[in-house]
């Protein structure tokens, strides 16, 4: 079954944050520290991402460009609507406190090398190992982060479950069409590039800084674009060379 692991993924995070909500009496300042922790911990994570770039200009324009664009989409302003619409629907007592919790979850549950290779697994291979792993991660994280920002980040589970399981679905189709070297680039590329965008995640866990972290999700597509015309610009000039 192709989207097993998406799924398993999925239901690990609603588990994890339904226990979340029965110890939701957990003091503040523990609430705090793990918080802390698991910020300084996600933001490890996205350096050891960030490091695996072979061509780190890449990474620089996929941000900046995706950050423009970005900006123009007001992406996170969307993503915070969904999260605000949400909040109506179940008649949420704390304006903002579902938006947040939503938008903050499905960040860090959607960026990073784990959600993008597992699902390649799962499509590619019918391997699902990796989002196993990441589904325990993320089962342990949901119930942190549920005790501090709410019932919010039950619904991360739903763009998570399709954001996975879209690639997983692409990925059973993919080796038709797209060269193993290509893909390859674009995988250590886009890691390097999420865990960009995973540093500030975990900054802004930490309290540090503020950063709009989804108006920089365009520099994936940026990222893919990028690889693709230096990949065949790299062809071409092989190409080119073999003749005196």
């Amino acid at each position: 079954m192709v989207l097993l692991g998406a799924f398993v993924n999925m239901i690990c995070i609603i588990t994890g944050t339904l226990l979340g909500k029965l110890f939701h009496r957990i003091p503040e300042k523990m609430k705090s520290t793990v918080m802390h922790g698991i910020g300084l911990a996600v933001t490890m994570l996205g350096i050891q991402m960030g490091l695996k770039s072979e061509r780190f200009l890449i990474v620089i324009f996929s941000l900046v460009f995706g950050a423009v664009l970005g900006e123009l989409w007001k992406v996170e302003d969307k993503l915070n609507k969904v999260g605000r619409w949400i909040e109506i629907k179940v008649g949420a007592s704390e304006e903002g406190g579902i938006a947040k919790g939503f938008v903050t979850a499905t960040l860090i549950f959607v960026i990073g090398a784990m959600a993008i290779i597992g699902a390649l697994d799962s499509g590619l291979r019918a391997d699902h190992k990796v989002l196993y792993t990441k589904s325990i991660i993320d089962g342990f994280t949901s119930l942190i982060l549920t005790t501090t920002l709410g019932i919010g980040v039950l619904f991360s589970a739903v763009p998570v479950f399709l954001y996975e399981g879209l690639i997983a679905l692409f990925a059973t189709q993919i080796s038709r069409w797209i060269p193993s070297a290509l893909m390859d680039a674009f995988i250590v590329e886009m890691t390097a590039t999420g865990g960009i965008m995973i540093i500030a995640i975990g900054l802004n866990l930490i309290g540090i800084t503020a950063i709009r972290v989804a108006n920089l999700l365009p520099g994936i597509l940026v990222t893919a674009l990028l690889v693709l015309l230096l990949y065949y610009w790299d062809t071409i000039i092989q190409f080119v060379s073999v003749f005196p």
